[in-house]
C-alpha cells in the first residue's frame, strides 16, 4: 500500500509539474493482452512502475533500453499506468485487454425438475481466461443437456463474457448431466429429472381382512410412463350412508394401498394432488 501510495504522489507531481514536457518518453504497444510479453520502449534512466488492477511491476531501465514484460507476468485486464521515476517523472494509461476463452464458470437451475415442462432448465455460463479476467469479445460456448438415450445441445454466442440457454426438461426421468463448454475447457452440472404428476390412476379391490376392506393402486406412472416416486401420497375416500372416510397412502414400490371400513354400499374413489382416478363400488356382501 506504502508503494502503490508513493507512485500516486508521482502520478500527480507529473500531471501538475512544469516540466512534464521534457519527461522520459514511452513508447508503448498499441494494444496490450493479459499473459502475453510485453516490450515497451524508454528515453533517459529511471524507474518505471506498471500499476494495475491488484497487482503493480517494477523495472530499472537505462536510456535506450526497452523494458521487457515476461509472458504470464502482467495478468490482470483493464486500464494500467505505466509511471516513470528518474531523469523526470511522467505518466501514461494503457490498457491490457483478457487473453483467449480457456475457463468457464457455469450455473444451472434447478438442480430437480419434473419431465417435459418447456424452458424449465436454465443455464449462465461466463467464460475467462487463464488468469479468471471475463473475456468480453464474443465467444462461442456450447450447452449441451443429456438423460438416458435423449440429449440436445445448443451453441451460444457470449455477450460481454455471459451466455445463457433454457431447455425444456427431456421425457424420460433420470438424472441429467449439463454441460457449458468453451474451447477445451468445460463444465458439468446435475440436474435431476423427476416424474411428472400421476396419469390415468387407476384402483382396484384387492381382498378383505375381517371388517376391512383393501384397496390398490396399478403401478402409478406418469403421462410419459416414468414411475412416480415412492413416497408420493395417494387419497383413498370412501363415502357411504356413513359419511366419508379417507386414508392418505404412500406410494411404496409403485403402488399406493389402504384398508377402509366395510359397508353395505359405498363408493371408493382414488386422488393423487389434483389427478383423480377411477370409482369401486363395493357393498358388505360382494
Amino acid at each position: 500500500m506504502r508503494k502503490l501510495f508513493l507512485i500516486s504522489l508521482m502520478v500527480a507531481a507529473c500531471w501538475f509539474a512544469a516540466d512534464c514536457a521534457q519527461a522520459v518518453e514511452l513508447r508503448l504497444p498499441a494494444q496490450a493482452i493479459a499473459g502475453q510479453p510485453l516490450s515497451i520502449g524508454t528515453s533517459g534512466n529511471g524507474t518505471l512502475y506498471l500499476v494495475g488492477p491488484g497487482q503493480i511491476i517494477q523495472r530499472e531501465f537505462k536510456s535506450g533500453s526497452n523494458v521487457e514484460i515476461r509472458s504470464g507476468e502482467l495478468r490482470k485486464a483493464g486500464r494500467w499506468i505505466a509511471v516513470v521515476h528518474g531523469d523526470s517523472n511522467s505518466s501514461q494509461v494503457f490498457w491490457v485487454k483478457p487473453g483467449k476463452p480457456e475457463n468457464i464458470s457455469f450455473l444451472a437451475r434447478p438442480s430437480r425438475v419434473t419431465v417435459a415442462q418447456p424452458n424449465a432448465i436454465s443455464g449462465v455460463a461466463f467464460v475467462f481466461d487463464q488468469y479468471q479476467n471475463l473475456v468480453l469479445d464474443p465467444a462461442p460456448v456450447d450447452f449441451k443437456l443429456s438423460v438416458g438415450g435423449s440429449v440436445s445441445s445448443k451453441t451460444v454466442t457470449s455477450h460481454h463474457g455471459v451466455a445463457w440457454t433454457t431447455s425444456a426438461s427431456a421425457p424420460k426421468a433420470g438424472v441429467a448431466q449439463f454441460i457449458a463448454s468453451v474451447g477445451e475447457a468445460s463444465v458439468n452440472r446435475v440436474v435431476q429429472q423427476v416424474a411428472a404428476d400421476p396419469c390415468n390412476l387407476r384402483m382396484h379391490l384387492a381382498g378383505r381382512d375381517k371388517d376391512m376392506i383393501v384397496v390398490q393402486t396399478d403401478p402409478v406412472r406418469d403421462c410419459s410412463g416414468n414411475p412416480v416416486p415412492d413416497g408420493t401420497i395417494v387419497t383413498f375416500i370412501q363415502t357411504d350412508k356413513n359419511g366419508k372416510s379417507s386414508v392418505d397412502a404412500r406410494i411404496k414400490k409403485g403402488i399406493a394401498r389402504a384398508q377402509l371400513p366395510s359397508s353395505d354400499n359405498a363408493t371408493v374413489s382414488v386422488a393423487s394432488g389434483v389427478v383423480l382416478g377411477n370409482e369401486l363400488h363395493v357393498g358388505g356382501g360382494s
